[in-house]
Formats: C-alpha cells, sequence, structure tokens
C-alpha cells in the first residue's frame, strides 16, 4: 500500500514518541485492506467480487462532487459565501460518509478483545485507530477538495490554497473529534442493545440535521446578482460552515468587522480545543466501548397490544396477521434497515416544509391559506420506494429456510401481510403527522383534501411493490442490493408526481376533490385484494 510507504518516512518519529511502529503498522495495514474489501455506502453494493479496493474506486464520485461544488468558485467575488457554501457541501458529504461507513472504525470492540490480549500496548492500538480514520478522512477530503482547491489557485492565488487547506485540516478535525464525542455521551450513560439503537438514532439524526443545516447555510445570504451579502444575526455562530468561510474575507480582503474575526478565532479554536478534550477523554471512551458487547435487556418490538390489535384490523386472515407482526418485529429490531431506510424517513418528513419555506407565501404563515403549498405533502411519499424495495433485504438473511420449512402454499399472506406493516409502521404514521402540522398551518378546509392525499399514498404504494423487483420479505443480504434499483425508482418519482398533479386538478373542478376522494377507496381495494394478489402469486 503506497500510503503505508508514505508513512514509513515517519518510523523515526513514532518509535521516539514511544510507539512500537512495526505493529502498529501491520494493524493499519489489516485495517485498511478490509475497508478495500467494504463497499462504501456512497456507491451502492455489488455482487461481483474482485480483488479492486472499493473504497479507492469509490472516490471518483467524491472527486466528482467537489468538481461540481468549484463552479461557484469559479463565480463571482464573494470568497466568505463562495466558502461558506462549498464547507458546508463538504461537511455534508465527508460526515454523512463518516457515520456511513466509517462508525465501525470509532465505535471497533475488536481492538479490545483480540489486540489488547496480544503483547501491543494500548497506545499503540490507539494510534493505529486514529491513524485509520485520518487516512480514510485524508481521502475523501482530498477527492473532493481537490478540484476546488485548484479552481482557488486560479482564480485567487496561492494564499487562497495554502489558508485553504489550514482549513480543510481544522474541519476534518472538527467532523471526527464531533461524531467521537457525540458516541462517548451515549456510551457514558446505555448499555448493550439500547445503546446500539441510540447509535442507529443518532446517526440518522446526524443525517437529516446535516441537510437541514445545508438549507440554512444557503439562506444566511440575501442574493444580489452573482453576489450576496451576508445580514449578520446571533444564530449565524451557530452555522459551522460559515466559520470556515469567515478567514478568507478577514485575511484574503482585510475585512476587519467583529462578527467576521469571531466567527474566524471560531474556526481554529473550536476544532483545537475539541480534540485536546478528545485525547483527554480517549481513554474514557475505550473503556466504555466493552458496553457495545452488552446484550441489553430492550424490549422487542411487536411484542405489545399494539401490533396484534392493527394486524386483526388491517389483515385478512390468521396467516396474513403472522406475517404482519413478523415484519412488524423486523421492521423495529433490524438496526442496518433502519440505518438505510431511516433517513429517507426523516428527509420526507422535512422535505415538503423545505419546499414550502422556498417557495414561501408573500403573506408569510396568514398567506398559506391562499395558496395550495398543501400539495407539498405528497413529497413525504418519497420514502416508499426505498421501503419497499428494502423489504427484502436484512442482516439475518440466513434465517430465510423458515418460508421453505412452514406449510405455506399461498405466498400472497407473506407480501401482503409485510407491506401492510411497512405501511402502518413506517409510511402512514409520517403521512398522519404531517397531515396534522398542515391542517394546523392551513386549517381545517383541507381537511378532505388530506385525506384524499393519503388514500393516494397508499395507491402509490402498492404500485411501487408491483413495478420493483420483488423477493421473500427479509430474505437477502444488504450486500446483494444493486445499484441499478435506485435508478429504476425514478419512473415512480414521476407516478408520484402524476398522482399530486390529479389532485391539483381536482381541486380546480366543483366537487372534484370529493369525487377524487370517492374513487381512491375502490382503487385501492381493487389493487390491495386483486392486482396484489396475482402479482405475489406470480412470484
Amino acid at each position: 500500500m503506497k500510503s503505508l510507504v508514505v508513512l514509513d518516512r515517519f518510523k523515526g518519529l513514532f518509535e521516539k514518541l514511544g510507539f512500537n511502529y512495526p505493529a502498529m503498522r501491520r494493524i493499519l495495514q489489516i485495517k485498511l485492506l478490509m475497508d478495500g474489501r467494504r463497499a462504501p455506502t456512497i456507491v451502492g453494493n455489488s455482487r461481483k467480487k474482485d480483488k479492486k479496493n472499493q473504497f479507492i474506486g469509490s472516490l471518483w464520485l467524491y472527486l466528482l462532487m467537489g468538481g461540481f461544488s468549484s463552479v461557484f468558485l469559479a463565480i463571482g467575488n464573494n470568497s466568505f459565501f463562495q466558502v461558506s457554501f462549498i464547507f458546508g457541501i463538504f461537511m455534508f458529504m465527508i460526515m454523512t460518509s463518516l457515520i456511513a461507513d466509517f462508525s465501525s472504525v470509532l465505535l471497533d470492540t475488536r481492538d479490545r478483545s483480540i489486540l489488547a490480549t496480544k503483547p501491543v500496548d494500548r497506545r499503540t492500538i490507539a494510534m493505529a485507530k486514529t491513524l485509520h480514520i485520518l487516512f480514510y478522512m485524508f481521502f475523501v477530503t482530498g477527492a473532493l477538495a481537490i478540484v476546488p482547491l485548484g479552481v482557488g489557485v486560479v482564480k485567487h492565488g496561492i494564499g487562497f490554497a495554502l489558508l485553504f487547506l489550514i482549513e480543510l485540516i481544522l474541519m476534518d478535525l472538527l467532523i471526527v473529534v464531533f461524531t467521537a464525542l457525540i458516541y462517548l455521551v451515549i456510551l457514558k450513560f446505555y448499555d448493550g442493545e439500547r445503546l446500539k439503537d441510540l447509535i442507529n438514532y443518532v446517526q440518522i439524526g446526524l443525517t437529516v440535521a446535516l441537510a437541514v443545516g445545508y438549507q440554512f447555510l444557503v439562506r444566511l445570504f440575501d442574493f444580489m446578482g452573482l453576489q450576496a451579502e451576508l445580514q449578520p444575526e446571533w444564530w449565524q455562530f451557530l452555522i459551522v460552515p460559515v466559520w470556515f468561510g469567515a478567514p478568507f474575507e478577514v485575511l484574503l480582503h482585510g475585512n476587519g468587522q467583529s462578527m467576521l474575526v469571531l466567527l474566524s478565532l471560531l474556526s481554529v479554536f473550536v476544532p483545537i480545543l475539541a480534540f485536546l478534550l478528545y485525547v483527554k477523554l480517549m481513554p474514557l471512551l475505550e473503556n466504555n466501548l466493552q458496553k457495545l458487547s452488552d446484550p441489553g435487556r430492550g424490549k422487542k418490538a411487536g411484542q405489545g397490544k399494539w401490533p396484534k390489535r392493527l394486524s386483526r384490523l388491517l389483515c385478512a386472515n390468521p396467516e396474513e396477521e403472522v406475517f404482519f407482526r413478523f415484519a412488524w418485529t423486523m421492521l423495529g429490531n433490524e438496526r442496518e434497515f433502519k440505518l438505510k431506510v431511516y433517513p429517507t424517513l426523516g428527509l420526507s418528513l422535512i422535505f415538503p416544509f423545505l419546499f414550502m419555506f422556498m417557495n414561501g407565501a408573500t403573506d408569510g404563515l396568514y398567506g398559506l391559506a391562499k395558496t395550495r403549498m398543501y400539495l407539498f405533502i405528497y413529497f413525504s411519499a418519497l420514502l416508499v420506494p426505498t421501503v419497499v424495495m428494502m423489504l427484502k433485504y436484512s442482516g439475518s438473511y440466513k434465517a430465510a429456510w423458515i418460508y421453505r420449512a412452514l406449510p405455506i402454499g399461498d405466498m400472497l399472506p407473506v407480501y401482503r401481510g409485510t407491506l401492510l406493516a411497512a405501511a402502518a409502521r413506517l409510511i402512514m404514521p409520517l403521512y398522519a403527522l404531517e397531515a396534522l402540522i398542515m391542517a394546523l398551518l392551513f386549517g381545517a378546509d383541507i381537511l378532505p383534501d388530506l385525506l384524499v392525499a393519503g388514500l393516494a399514498i397508499l395507491v402509490f404504494t402498492v404500485l411501487s411493490f408491483a413495478y420493483l423487483s420483488k423477493g421473500l420479505p427479509f430474505s437477502e443480504r444488504f450486500e446483494a442490493a444493486q445499484q441499478g434499483e435506485g435508478v429504476r425508482m425514478i419512473p415512480l418519482y414521476f407516478l408520484l408526481a402524476g398522482l399530486g398533479f390529479i389532485h391539483f386538478m381536482a381541486t380546480k373542478v366543483s366537487y372534484g376533490i370529493y369525487v377524487y376522494a370517492a374513487i381512491l377507496p375502490a382503487a385501492n381495494w381493487i389493487l390491495w385484494r386483486k392486482l396484489f394478489g396475482k402479482l405475489s402469486r406470480r412470484e
């Protein structure tokens, strides 16, 4: 590995600092080798088995995204806005990548159970883990930043490039420390299965929060042509990418505005102080990692009265009820499923309001009642194709032999019970929450529209199942997911837009919404009972 050859040049430094360099190098080599065999989330998974390093092979996507972001440096002359915007993109990309693919490094318990029992001191093991993280961050950040860095040198000079590199290092430092400290807090107070669930939800929450924060970053500025003008507000100190844009305005353009100076100081001292705190707390983090091996006593999902009552209400026969409760339990307990699907659920929750925010009414909240922006509730159904597609995958896929062992003659109860559970546990609760908020914003007059939207989303759910490739629920490993399946979902988004357009046209006709509301229940009955059954038997 060429990266280890570069590391060898610093062998003397590591040995002077008291590290066992040969052991550290070997540990790092194995960790990097294992990384190369894991397919990164950003490129999906593949069935192909080859000897190519999949992590290195995924960097071209980061390079492409960095190339797109460099456009913001090429136009306009406001380096503060341009760099803040680019660092917002970088932080979003790097942190979501770290959360999705590299949390296992920060939370790796194998070092304690395997390496700690060998004649290798803990400082050497900890340094190998730190270098592992830094190698990953170096490659991802380098792929993202190399094109914008080149554009910045051409347009703004070498001083810009040097400052850009320093800010990138500080940004990476802050991202790693911030992620590690969040996990440390969770590890401090929780253990076992509950801890793993909380980590899962933190990963999902960070993904959603970063997406929302990115929207706020764009709206920090009032656009004037290709220029942008900052309107100072106290809450802007909470928008981290702005910290890294401020030094360019202060050092390169001589703007001594007190707010910019304070933001510049935050970009330097917060990452450094956070790293010093991280170094001090690292032993505590390592000691608490053993809690990940505790079995925990968390309550299993699907064991209460609520799933049983729902299954009796929604399902057509006892077999369907059984698979409804089974799917309900899996959707609540399958961590890898939640990590891959729940971020989409979170984004679907906020997308309608983001679009409303972007297209806001001129009279504020009072002006919403005069618009039809409540139709943005259809964006809450963006998660449906992802949920339907992922229902056939599981980390416990080897247990799928149970389908062959059970005396099941018709697979209809299996498929419909599973899809009903997904609709009842994931899709419709999110829609209900969206509908409640919409009703509060727009008033009770839109209740018929909300009912129609809910029925249309149920139709969309069945049509998504009919269109996408099918497999027995939770019977395939996640690594078998094809990147092409994501491409297949694109026509479904056009279908969703079509349902929304029909709804919009119905509002233009007298009593049109009531006619549409009468048609949709019949459409749902036909699809869930007739068409759904034919598709399931054919599979």
